[in-house]
């Protein structure tokens, strides 16, 4: 238990500063705009979040699951 906690503990702190960005969204924020960095961070910040609600869905959906299989062993 102790080394998954290390190992995700290390996995978060070296993702913190990653991009997300597609080809097609990288190829927008290189055509060559003056302001192309706040683009890209506009970019960024709305792949992430498109990205993010799937994942909050799973785990919303995988905590109900949980909770109704504890729900009904409790029961029987």
């Amino acid at each position: 238990m102790k080394k998954i906690v290390i190992l995700l503990i290390i996995g978060v702190i070296v993702t913190i500063d990653l991009n997300a960005q597609c080809s097609m969204c990288s190829a927008v924020v290189e055509s060559g705009q003056k302001s192309s960095e706040d683009l890209a961070e506009g970019l960024n910040a709305g792949i992430l979040y498109l990205m993010g609600i799937p994942y909050a869905l799973l785990l919303g959906m995988g905590i109900l699951l949980f909770r109704k299989l504890n729900q009904n062993r409790a029961e029987s």
